[in-house]
């Protein structure tokens, strides 16, 4: 569906004021008589608390009070849960441990807050927190996934049998009939690395209490107003028009600042109203580190049932997933594993199982990719595996169980996590794989550029990997979108933006719907003062749900604008049309009525209305698509590697995507980019290492390698393909994601095909130049 400003690259609406510095950002809000937070964190990350001294801290000048979780009273409580149990899935067992917000008996993770300081500045309150004593018994450290499960392990709840949080297994056909079937089974162990989703801001929260309008006003970077603000009033005892919950311009979110139940958003809300001033409280990148969720630590066992002729029987996949300390998103990462794991392809036999497991590390929350991009990998090493187990080259194996054009809807018989079977509602997958090769020239490199590369002494590879991206799942979002009487539209919804275009797309839809100027849409997103319904911004459903939503009340205000119209102009609503901020008759362009007078005779200040109608040219509309739609593609890379230092250089990356119908294709090409370097750096930079105390070594940038610019490919060559999706009018798919799902997958295999001559094979989806060279040595017997 193409439009005067849908499927264009209109430039981005919130840009001028962004780079020209005239934006605020949470840090920026300063409020009279305000007060700062900071946490004293435990430096254990298993230990019984025997006693907490906070008397020096208390008598620090400056410093307004230090609490405990004693001093929080029966406040202090678990949970509630981020996200629903699996209850769909027949069998499926879990225990909640939802997140705690102050250490209370028993610290869990290294980082958890033991006592919250607040005073009259950050630097006091810090000062405060090193007068804090705590006195602490250690306990053994659960950082194994898999010894945390065997008898005898340390217990990370004590109430507990077990350090098992919960257990899923899904079957579609019969791995046991594939095993029968099938000439050959390879068997493969993988590891999962740990990332964290490190935002270029940090999360943080303003909390304010007017105690006389008996309101509450919080400006943080959250992805859920809605959730936040429910919660809040919950907890609080307040009605939930009580609080208001913004968010200010947010630099980045990437999952983490999903979270509605973390220490800061419990609290510093309940402290606030108890001192009836202000409070900031704003993280470090330390802090960032050590306590805002993070994600990636999983341990697959697969095994893959193939013909000699490289055709799939059927595929099985057992992993550990670490759930960290408490598991507030309960099993939605794991679910997206196993979703994600044979999208793809032709596996008619498929066996997945997992086990969610506690351990004293920082919880577990979707980081982008959300658990996607391991099923991703999965699969596709186990299909190199076997193209090597059989002598077929990765291309061939790949082209020859790839699902056909015509497979569309697709039942996977898999449940995900938005509680329903897997659906793959449209694509063509073959095309997005042969637009691929082309674009990354692959058989002239095999051919041509790399024996001629090779016989100069480089080490030169080049991968090749699929994906699919599920999408714009529910359960719903909402907007309204209003007709002012100066013809200039403002759109609301109650889903939050961090940077992703959110203030253009929505425009696009709506000026096209009105028949207005784009520039003269005004998107308001994650305001509960002003829209109050929705879910949250995850798993790439903005432009997919909320736009939709968006779509549909824009729809509803332009029939509003034709009946109207109809009467004033003397004309078939058939004949009439919307453009350049008037309704029209189309082939009488002189006969017209501006959109905005028609606004304002549209909300009469007396006489009288007929009854039904509905005052003003506004329209709210809701959206909840019956399964997620999924996007889908395949990625080429060529790169080269240095065999003295093992760095490595990304030399060509060819990306094919498919979401639909692209609202602004210029910001889906800036939403791969983005990927794509996130994806980089888990492939080759990126990772959380804890030691066996459970002790995170990899607490700043100095540790935690991050890509540079000069890090992406030298030649990155997109491609775009358009199925639209039959789920929404505007036949779109998400795409916040892709870019950083297959990456780990096809950077493997081209490092793997540079080494061909050393025959080294990589277990894990993370490397890095002492991790190749450790490999090599061990490929060469050394």
């Amino acid at each position: 569906m193409a439009g005067k400003y849908v499927h264009q690259s209109v430039l981005r609406l919130e840009d001028p004021e962004l780079i020209t510095g005239n934006v605020q950002f949470l840090d920026d809000i300063e409020l009279p008589g305000m007060l700062h937070a900071a946490f004293k964190r435990s430096d254990y990350a298993h230990a019984r608390i025997k006693s907490i001294d906070v008397s020096e801290a208390r008598k620090l000048p400056g410093v307004v009070g230090v609490y405990t979780a004693e001093d929080f009273g029966d406040y202090v409580k678990p949970g509630p849960l981020q996200v629903p149990p699996p209850t769909a899935i027949k069998g499926a067992t879990y225990v909640a441990r939802p997140t705690m917000p102050i250490a209370k008996d028993k610290v869990r993770y290294a980082g958890e807050p033991v006592a919250i300081v607040i005073a009259e500045s950050r630097y006091i309150a810090e000062d405060a927190c090193d007068l804090i004593y705590v006195d602490y018994e250690p306990l053994d450290a659960v950082v194994d996934l898999e010894k945390a499960l065997q008898p005898g392990s340390p217990l990370v709840h004590e109430d507990l049998p077990s350090n098992e949080a919960g257990h899923v297994r899904q079957e579609r056909g019969s791995w046991e009939q594939a095993v029968k079937e099938a000439d050959l089974i390879i068997k493969r162990k993988f590891f999962i690395n740990r990332n964290a989703g490190a935002a270029m801001e940090n999360r943080g929260i303003i909390v304010q209490w007017d105690k006389h309008a008996k309101q509450m006003t919080i400006w943080c970077g959250t992805q859920s107003v809605i959730a936040l603000r429910n919660q809040t009033a919950a907890r609080l005892g307040l009605f939930e028009s009580q609080v208001r919950v913004i968010t200010p311009n947010t630099g980045g979110g990437f999952g983490p600042k999903i979270n509605t139940s973390l220490p800061d958003d419990v609290l510093i809300t309940y402290l606030a109203m108890k001192l009836d001033r202000p409070i900031k409280w704003f993280e470090d990148r330390r802090e960032n580190f050590l306590a805002t969720t993070s994600e990636r630590d999983q341990v697959h066992y697969c095994e893959i049932a193939v013909k000699r002729d490289g055709t799939i029987v059927g595929l099985k996949d057992l992993f550990y997933h670490n759930t960290g300390a408490y598991n507030p998103y309960m099993m939605t990462i794991p679910l997206n594993t196993q979703t994600h794991t044979v999208t793809n392809y032709r596996v008619p036999n498929f066996l997945t199982e997992f086990y969610v497991v506690f351990t004293n590390q920082m919880i577990v929350t979707p980081v982008r990719g959300a658990g996607r991009q391991y099923g991703v990998f999965v699969m596709e090493r186990m299909l190199d595996a076997a193209a090597k187990e059989l002598g077929m080259s990765p291309v061939e194996i790949r082209r020859k169980n790839l699902l056909p054009s015509n497979a569309y809807p697709y039942y996977t018989s898999i449940i995900g996590q938005d509680f329903v079977e897997g659906v793959l509602d449209s694509g063509n997958y073959p095309s997005a794989f042969e637009k691929t090769l082309e674009l990354i020239e692959y058989d002239k490199f095999v051919n041509e550029v790399q024996p001629k590369l090779r016989a100069e002494g480089k080490k030169v590879g080049i991968g090749i990997a699929c994906f699919s991206e599920g999408t714009g799942v529910g359960p719903y979002e909402g907007a309204r979108v209003t007709v002012g009487g100066n013809g200039k539209v403002v759109v609301t919804t109650g889903y939050t933006s961090q940077g992703q275009a959110h203030y253009t797309t929505f425009a696009q839809i709506v000026a096209d719907q009105l028949g207005v100027d784009v520039k003269d849409v005004k998107v308001i997103t994650g305001d509960t003062g002003y829209f109050g319904w929705g879910a949250g911004t995850f798993a790439s459903r903005g432009i997919t749900v909320a736009g939709t939503a968006t779509h549909l009340a824009a729809q509803k205000v332009r029939q509003k604008a034709l009946k109207l119209a109809s009467k004033i102009l003397e004309a078939p609503e058939e004949e009439l049309e919307l453009a350049d901020g008037v309704v029209r008759v189309a082939d009488i362009p002189s006969k017209f009525i501006a959109l905005g007078d028609l606004a304002t005779l549209a909300n009469p200040m007396r006489g009288t209305m007929e009854p039904g109608t509905e005052p003003g040219l506004e329209a709210v509309a809701y959206y909840g698509p019956p399964y997620g739609a999924t996007g889908a593609g395949a990625v080429g890379l060529i790169l080269e590697l240095d065999p003295e230092t093992m760095q490595v250089s990304l030399e060509k990356m060819a990306f094919v995507h498919d979401c639909g119908t692209p609202v602004n294709p210029m910001v889906v090409d800036g939403q791969i980019h983005g990927g794509i370097q996130m994806g980089v750096g888990d492939a080759f930079y990126e990772e959380l290492i804890y030691d066996e105390n459970g002790q995170l070594v990899t607490a700043s940038f100095m540790d935690y390698l991050f890509p540079q610019a000069t890090d992406m490919p030298k030649k990155l060559v997109l491609g775009h393909m358009e199925t639209p999706s039959p789920l929404n009018p505007l036949g779109i798919k998400g795409v916040g994601e892709a870019g950083a799902i297959p990456i780990p997958a096809v950077f493997v295999q081209a490092v793997e095909n540079a080494l061909q001559d050393i025959g080294v094979e990589f277990d894990r989806d993370t490397l890095s130049p002492s991790r190749i060279f450790t490999y090599v040595q061990q490929a060469k017997g050394a």
